[in-house]
């Protein structure tokens, strides 16, 4: 499906300024739709001079007039003669006779969209109301359209809306989450059953029509500083301000309040206050951070424990007299360790991932500290392994590291040089590592599937039962030995 973006390139001449406030006010058109009960369609000159309908909104608080994609669309100036006009008139107008469209009868008010400099006409919105939804007229929808009325002609004065009001990356509250019409005094002359509620959640427990809405604000507010500063949003709508949001809690309860000011034909007509009760939300993104941070500890306390079997198995290999004993307690002080680093990577992460290069780059230096080979062993990685989730974090890293004390172990003669490097490249759908040393090389009996040590029973473990992986231990280009380590990074729902 073609975006806004791109239709606009590939039909239009807009300028870059013009196609940026376009998106902005589709970004905020369904506070238009929902207020207005009707569809909004979006449409812009072809460079043939034809019109073109490049996005579409719907409203949620009606039945809609086009259930139909709308977008794409082309059609002859000659067959939509208003919207036409609305290029050159900047006036909003209805259309004379409701029309017929696919078996409903739909009337359409056309609302040109002009630059924020107010040099053009960039656009029109074509507002078609089904008229096949019959409505009562009530409070609620006379006050729904009354703002509706005047945020399309801030649209058409290019006034509404603005970058300096976007808020992106935030939900922003809706229509029928709550909705507050205050004058130019800053008096409730209109609250939504829904805006009422959450006011009441938040502890006032009088009628809002009819009483300053910023002191009612600073009045239910627990905080002195959050109300003070959520008056203030609202006041500062009052005075002209763009959109701003504030948080609100009180007795217990939380509101997201968002303030737009009303100024159609830059005469101040009040604001709009937006009000969405999000108690249950907040309380379970509390609930939410504070198991993040109870998991955290955990890997803390994990991480601790196991640097204490570290240090105690490495002080009783320190005190056995018997060789084979020393090694043992040796390679275990190095498979603690290397599970123990994982966790400390976990304990300071937020989302259960863990960045296998930094725990790579803590593990080689002690490598040869850990086996029986004088330090003249150079190790290095190259590429990158990149972020990986928990869950296969620990048995990669125990498996590199097996494979690194392998090579220093049984491709190096006691005091012998070289190097051994971790050689990583990644796609999306796999990981490939290579261990490569320049030792002596493999036996030519050697068998990955019949080796008998220890090491390698573990690698092979846990790339077949965890990693769900393959692993080939071949001779080396030159000299000396490559372990290949494949891993799909998409398995068993990761």
């Amino acid at each position: 499906m073609s975006t806004l973006s791109n239709l606009l390139a590939a039909h239009t001449a807009l300028s870059g300024a013009a196609a940026a406030h376009l998106q902005r006010v589709v970004a905020e058109w369904q506070l238009l739709a929902d207020l207005s009960f009707a569809d909004f369609l979006l449409w812009v000159r072809g460079e043939e001079g034809d019109l073109l309908c490049v996005a579409q909104c719907r409203p949620t608080t009606t039945a809609t007039a086009h259930p139909e994609d709308m977008v794409g669309v082309r059609a002859p100036a000659s067959q939509h003669p208003q919207l036409d006009r609305a290029f050159a008139d900047t006036t909003l107008r209805r259309e004379d006779q409701p029309r017929w469209h696919r078996g409903r009868s739909v009337r359409r008010e056309v609302v040109p969209v002009r630059s924020p400099d107010a040099s053009e006409v960039v656009a029109v919105l074509g507002r078609d109301t089904n008229l096949a939804a019959p409505r009562v007229p009530s409070t609620l929808e006379i006050s729904y359209t009354a703002v509706a009325a005047d945020l399309c002609q801030m649209v058409a004065d290019g006034t509404f809306p603005t970058a300096e009001g976007r808020d992106e990356g935030r939900s922003s509250p809706r229509v029928g989450d709550g909705l507050v019409r205050i004058s130019t005094s800053g008096r409730v002359l209109y609250a939504s059953p829904n805006a009422a509620s959450a006011f009441h959640r938040l502890g006032w427990s009088e009628e809002l029509v009819g009483v300053d809405l910023a002191a009612v604000v600073r009045e239910v507010a627990d905080d002195a500083f959050e109300g003070a500063d959520a008056a203030e949003h609202v006041r500062g709508a009052l005075a002209g301000t763009p959109s701003q949001r504030a948080e609100l809690e009180g007795h217990g309860a939380t509101a997201v309040l968002r303030a737009l000011p009303l100024h159609p034909r830059g005469v101040p007509s009040g604001a709009l206050v937006l009000v969405r009760d999000v108690t249950d939300v907040r309380r379970r993104d509390r609930a939410l951070l504070s198991k993040d941070a109870t998991i955290r500890e955990i890997h803390h306390r994990v991480k601790n424990n196991l640097q204490t079997v570290a240090a105690l198995l490495r002080l009783q290999a320190r005190r056995t007299p018997h060789a084979e004993a020393q090694e043992a307690l040796t390679e275990s002080v190095r498979r603690v360790a290397s599970i123990a680093l994982v966790h400390e990577a976990l304990a300071a992460s937020v989302d259960e991932k863990v960045d296998i290069d930094e725990v790579l780059d803590r593990v080689l230096p002690m490598m040869n500290d850990l086996t029986r080979l004088a330090a003249r062993v150079a190790m290095r990685r190259e590429g990158e392994v990149g972020v990986l989730p928990a869950v296969m974090a620990t048995p990669l890293v125990m498996v590199l590291t097996e494979l690194v004390a392998n090579a220093l172990e049984h491709g190096f003669a006691e005091g012998a040089s070289g190097t051994v490097v971790i050689a990583a490249s990644r796609t999306a759908a796999q990981l490939e590592v290579e261990v490569r040393d320049d030792g002596r090389g493999l036996p030519e009996t050697f068998s990955l599937e019949r080796a008998p040590g220890l090491g390698l029973q573990i690698v092979r473990t846990l790339v077949d039962s965890e990693l769900a992986g393959a692993l080939r231990i071949l001779p080396g280009e030159d000299a000396g030995t490559r372990a290949v380590l494949r891993v799909p990074l998409q398995h068993r729902g990761r």
